[in-house]
């Protein structure tokens, strides 16, 4: 499973690399704190495939990279997608990377 680490990631937004970034926590969380990405949560990941490009870097996130990783697993068994990197550490690692 392709990883990115949350450093390689803002330096890759910070220079408007194409990059598509999901977010595939729940509603409550992605109001509290995003980094911008489409909000499609887990249970709910399966039938958005459609709203999932196959061309271009995903880069799908959650709390901890724990759900994210089941999604990837999940769209790429099943789907045979080939371009999605999990956020190392989800937005806990984003977090910290901001803070300090």
């Amino acid at each position: 499973m392709q990883q990115i680490s949350p450093i390689e990631l803002q330096q890759k937004l910070r220079k408007k690399e194409e990059i598509v970034l999901i977010d595939v926590r729940e509603q409550y969380e992605h109001e509290a704190f995003n980094i911008g990405g489409t909000l499609i949560p887990l249970p709910d990941i399966m039938s958005h495939v459609s709203d999932i490009p196959k061309d271009k870097p995903v880069v799908l996130y959650c709390k901890m990279g724990v759900r994210s990783k089941i999604a990837i697993q999940r769209l790429s068994d099943k789907y045979g997608f080939t371009n999605l990197i999990n956020l190392s550490g989800g937005m806990e690692a984003w977090k910290k990377m901001i803070d300090s």
